[in-house]
Order: structure tokens, then sequence, then C-alpha cells
């Protein structure tokens, strides 16, 4: 799944624009690399996003297309 889909569905960002937008100006890494938005997710990444001055760590614990809003959370565990 596209990095920033995944970003949209795992409601850590909340829409996929934004998501887009964070990985074009470098505010998202994936396994310590700074991420394009088309990057393909694996189980076992970790994601790095700055969020102004707080960081936030997850890693992919799973990948779904569709996932209800209560969840969300179960695809990524924070690191932290």
């Amino acid at each position: 799944m596209r990095l920033d889909k995944y970003l949209k569905v795992s409601r850590l960002i909340k829409r996929r624009t934004v998501a887009n937008e964070a990985c074009d100006a470098g505010r998202v890494t994936v396994n310590g690399k700074k991420a394009r938005a088309s990057l393909e997710v694996k189980v076992g990444d970790i994601i790095e996003i700055s969020f102004g001055t707080r960081l936030v760590k997850v890693e992919v614990a799973e990948i779904s297309e569709v996932i209800r809003k209560d969840d969300a959370a179960l695809l990524y565990k924070i690191i932290e």
C-alpha cells in the first residue's frame, strides 16, 4: 500500500492530500530515510512523522485497505 494512503487509512494523518504534502516537505521518514508518498509500506516498517515540534514514531503492524474508525489504531504500534 502507498505511504500516503496508509497514513490516511490508519488515521495518523486526516487527509491523503495532507499526507502527500507532508511527504513532499520531508516531514515523513520510513526506516530512517525520507520517504515519498508513493513508497510501498510493508509490515514491520518504522514510520516517523514530524508534526511541528512533536515527533510520532510508529511501527506498521497490519495493512488493510478499509478499516473502521474504531479499529484504525490496530494498524500500527506507537514506539515513542
